[in-house]
């Protein structure tokens, strides 16, 4: 299970009643942050939601609407009594403008881990979702991010038997563990079938479209994708600051396949965003038009 909260779904500044673009998941009592703009400290204490959990936070870029309420999450968690240590991603340059950033949190509790994108598309893991960080299109080195929680194969109990694995190793096998007893070997593929549906979610933020989104939203049960503009006569913003209108973030969720997308990161310029909806579903039925603190619990799907 994979809990997906838009914390905000403003660009540039936040307003009244729309907090700057943030991205919360939260899996296996562990939770990863996207973005932290000014207002996510607050858009999470309205969920009711504790800071300490937060192991790693990815930045997709260093423009201050995404990064400048770093300091006020670092400080929250430090109230919450976090000692454990805090993982930062982000493009190159994560380590000066995080430094910059933390002279105003000077005796955190716990350590500051770093990590540098540098190439064009970089997988790691964090707390057992595998992250894909993809190169977009913006004024800045920026990138957007697939979360991906794999499944393994159902056990098989009667493989298992019949290849006389002992009961107590059943369980390693079962976690993709490799085991050697008495100078035999057991791996998972003896005791497993093909490996299952798991469950995906991307997002990218500040971009013009790009092959590097359809491609790694292809598979997702959810795409996040900017919005910025929806009137025509915006286009021209759209190609000088590198931002995404609305229907071409529909043309990228059609071409990639997905079920679903939410909409996010609107101009401030725009009131309501509702109001293209019916044009966007032409393009892809799929358009959700994003609000802050929508959520879903993505679930594995039933054998």
């Amino acid at each position: 299970m994979l809990d997906v909260c838009l914390l905000g779904t403003g660009g540039m500044m936040p307003l009244p009643r729309r907090w700057l673009t943030s991205l919360m998941l939260r899996y296996n009592g562990s939770s990863l942050l996207t973005d932290c703009g000014e207002g996510t400290q607050i858009a999470i204490n309205k969920h009711g939601w504790s800071f300490k959990p937060i192991d790693t936070i990815c930045f997709t870029h260093f423009h201050a609407d995404h990064i400048s309420g770093l300091p006020g999450i670092l400080l929250a968690m430090a109230n919450s009594d976090r000692t454990e240590p805090l993982m930062l991603i982000g493009p190159k340059g994560i380590d000066r403008v995080v430094r910059g950033l933390t002279v105003i949190t000077p005796e955190l509790p716990f350590e500051i881990r770093t990590m540098e994108l540098t190439e064009p598309e970089v997988k790691f893991e964090v707390q057992g979702i595998n992250v894909t960080a993809f190169k977009v299109n913006h004024r800045m080195p920026c990138y957007g991010y697939s979360y991906e929680i794999n499944r393994t194969g159902k056990f098989d109990a009667v493989r298992a038997k019949d290849a006389d694995i002992p009961l107590q190793f059943w369980s390693r096998l079962q976690k993709g563990e490799t085991v050697t007893d008495g100078g035999r070997t057991f791996t998972p593929d003896m005791v497993l079938g093909p490996a299952r549906k798991g469950i995906k979610v991307t997002y990218t933020t500040d971009t013009r479209p790009t092959e590097s989104i359809a491609v790694n939203a292809k598979g997702s049960d959810l795409f996040i994708c900017e919005g910025m503009y929806g009137e025509d006569d915006k286009y021209a913003n759209a190609i000088e600051n590198r931002h995404m209108m609305m229907n071409e973030a529909a043309k990228l969720a059609a071409e990639a396949g997905v079920p679903e997308m939410w909409l996010t990161h609107y101009s401030p310029s725009m009131v309501r965003p509702e109001q293209y909806l019916d044009d966007l579903k032409k393009i892809f039925p799929g358009t959700v038009i994003g609000k802050d603190g929508m959520s879903v619990e993505l679930n594995f799907e039933e054998d």
